[in-house]
């Protein structure tokens, strides 16, 4: 009986990822024999792990140090018989490769990579920049392919294209695009690749020999990462390592993935084993950010448009779409970093960021006090040190901040304690307005059941204590002189969580707006930790962090159990892992449950961030994903842009965007859902 083929789904290549690799093989000195053994070894183990691309390092066919043995022609000539031994022996493998040979054409010697794909050798890329200073003599045999567009060469057997002009796409995956450049091109201040990216390459590589000196690597990751920064795009890095000829220099054998700024995995160093390191790359999220990029196409248009002037050669892949898994890190928290040292700075920025916005509107309203809302629950909290930091900045007294606790129906006593706890903490101008008489007879005015003691907890009976507070609130700013300071995050304005108008949407500056809830927990949890304030208010904000997130409308029922916003809403983990794919990268559903489900089915796997609790590390599988992703769709498409058409200033703190409709996100209020929501039901298994 045959084995059913596994969905789609699970397969990197229908989500846009290509797996990558950069080899450093053990070299052999002068010996393309023994080198060409070495790489069939890598490839072929390769093959067995999915890699779709290998990248080895500069003349890894004979190794780089040998000297005036380049021009010896029992080299050159086994140089040549080595590639095609190469080419044959990987012919049934699934790696793409890039080696790297000294190739003669028209009397002339070139430093090369040579592209391979199943057997067939696609094309030959000359070095351009030949470096011939401090212990580089490279123009003493090699000669620059600069210039050398649209020719031809005929080796091991093939005729094939010869020049730097040439980028190599896969016709069976239009995201399987890649260009070649060669050690020092990439230490030039108008690297090749740039061109190639700009020609439509979305991978970059580099063959390098690159001995090592102190500090060297760090040199190297650099620009790997600037590179790939600016060129939006992928850039793999091999680099010469163990065997390698040491007569006057020392290699470390350092190779890396790079994709828009970031590592996606890098090697040991000075390491004596075959090895090889490989990632999932991206290629999906690297077209999405040169679709948003404007300035991509600009410079495109500036260089002459290097499409025109390249050559693409076609290859076939062949994919099978199998599960490969995913090799890449996928955090669960795409707003908070989960490496103390990247969360501590995040932090550091963001709070700065908030209390510097705030700064400049307290002085630009010449506004005498600031008027806020206290509930107990993190998103006010947060909202209430970030205005006593901005006090501080201002030298102003904290009892300027005019802060208000104001229950309502379902207000619980642990949550008004420790308002009343914080304010005091805080030494701000503490108050309390029992907004329940009004509510009442605005129930009674409206004739709601209500109002006769029916336990009738509809939105209007919700909204009427959310529009009451902020009324309160706002007519409060008009006495004394303030400004409203909204406590709404990003994550409740993506799901239209938040009362429209004279509601909690409404605020004079909304300085939670930019900052998502998940982050909101983890601010909180640095401003203890670096003692932004004292012991006292410190205690009442380690006791905030452990209270369940609640609006806190509708009485309790039967069982005592709190309204729960995540029992309506879904998860708030979830909802920004959801939000930040689609707002940040515009990916299909589909692949953002395929992310997700990588991200999350397994809470023992990855990395948490630091000090995230315990008890709350959860998993999910793919039903659970798929259904809060849907009521996600739903939620941010069709029933709440016109909240965000709306809402007042607020700082941009994420670089994964705000919803601001003066800033990153613009979109009609009237919009259907439908589109992603059938993708993601056409797609899931």
């Amino acid at each position: 009986m045959l084995k059913p083929r596994p969905h789609p789904f699970f397969s990197i290549h229908r989500h846009e990822l290509l797996r990558v690799a950069a080899a450093t093989p053990r070299a052999s000195v002068a010996d393309p024999e023994a080198n060409a053994a070495a790489h069939i070894a890598i490839v072929q183990a390769a093959h067995g792990e999915g890699v779709d691309l290998i990248v080895f390092p500069e003349l890894s066919i004979t190794s780089y140090a040998i000297d005036d043995l380049h021009l010896q022609q029992a080299v050159l000539r086994a140089s040549e018989a080595a590639v095609a031994r190469l080419a044959a022996a990987t012919a049934k493998c699934r790696p793409t490769l890039l080696v790297g040979a000294a190739i003669e054409r028209q009397g002339r010697l070139y430093n090369c990579a040579v592209a391979i794909a199943r057997g067939r050798i696609l094309g030959v890329v000359p070095k351009v920049f030949l470096p011939n200073y401090r212990e580089f003599y490279e123009k003493r045999w090699f000669a620059s392919g600069a210039g050398l567009d649209g020719l031809n060469i005929t080796y091991a057997g093939q005729e094939v294209p010869f020049g730097p002009d040439l980028i190599f796409a896969a016709t069976d995956l239009p995201h399987f695009i890649f260009h070649a450049e060669i050690c020092e091109d990439y230490w030039a201040p108008t690297p090749p690749s740039t061109e190639g990216a700009l020609a439509g390459a979305l991978i970059c590589c580099n063959l390098s020999a690159s001995n090592i000196v102190i500090g060297k690597a760090r040199e190297r990751a650099l620009l790997a990462a600037a590179q790939s920064a600016r060129a939006i795009c992928a850039y793999a890095f091999a680099a010469s390592g163990p065997g390698e000829s040491t007569t006057d220099l020392a290699w470390d054998g350092q190779s890396f993935i790079y994709e828009a700024g970031e590592l996606l995995a890098e090697s040991a160093r000075f390491r004596c084993e075959l090895d090889y390191v490989m990632a999932d790359v991206d290629c999906g999220r690297l077209r999405q950010e040169r679709l948003r990029n404007g300035t991509f196409n600009d410079a495109a248009r500036l260089a002459g448009d290097p499409e025109y002037r390249f050559r693409r050669v076609e290859f076939e892949a062949k994919p099978d779409f199998a599960d490969q898994g995913l090799r890449r890190l996928q955090r669960r928290f795409p707003f908070v970093p989960n490496t103390p040292e990247k969360l501590d700075a995040d932090c550091y920025e963001a709070f700065n960021i908030q209390v510097e916005g705030l700064v400049k509107r307290v002085e630009a309203a010449r506004a005498e006090r600031l008027v806020i809302g206290v509930s107990g629950g993190l998103d006010s909290t947060h909202a209430l040190i970030v205005c006593a930091k901005a006090m501080d900045r201002l030298e102003r007294p904290r009892e300027h901040i005019l802060a208000y606790t104001l229950p309502g129906f379902a207000t619980s006593e642990g949550t008004k304690a420790n308002a009343w706890a914080l304010m005091r903490a805080m030494r701000v101008a503490g108050d309390e307005i029992d907004i329940r008489p009004a509510a009442q007879q605005m129930l009674h005015d409206l004739r709601h059941p209500a109002a006769n003691g029916e336990p009738v907890y509809d939105v209007t009976f919700e909204n009427v204590q959310a529009g009451l507070r902020t009324d309160y609130l706002f007519r409060l700013a008009n006495h004394h002189n303030g400004l409203v300071i909204g406590t709404g995050d990003l994550s409740e304005l993506a799901l239209g969580w938040c009362t429209y108008g004279v509601g909690d949407q409404m605020s004079h500056y909304a300085v939670n707006a930019g900052v998502p809830k998940t982050l909101i927990q983890h601010l909180i949890r640095w401003t203890i930790a670096t003692d932004q304030f004292d012991a006292e208010t410190d205690h009442v904000l380690e006791a905030i962090l452990g209270t369940e997130i609640s609006p806190e409308l509708v009485p309790a029922g039967a069982g005592g159990a709190l309204q729960s916003t995540e029992a309506r809403i879904g998860p708030y983990a979830l909802n920004d892992f959801f939000l930040h794919h689609v707002v940040r990268h515009g990916f299909a559903p589909s692949k953002i449950a395929f992310l997700a489900w990588h991200a999350w089915r397994d809470a023992e796997a990855g990395r948490w961030p630091r000090d995230f609790p315990a008890a709350a590390r959860t998993a999910y599988d793919l039903a659970e994903i798929k259904g809060h992703l849907e009521r996600f769709l739903f939620r941010f498409f069709e029933i709440s842009q016109f909240k965000r058409s709306a809402i007042p200033n607020g700082p941009k703190v994420s670089s994964a965007g705000a919803l601001s409709p003066r800033g990153d996100w613009r979109a009609p209020s009237d919009a259907s859902a439908r589109v992603w929501i059938d993708e993601l039901r056409a797609n899931l298994p």
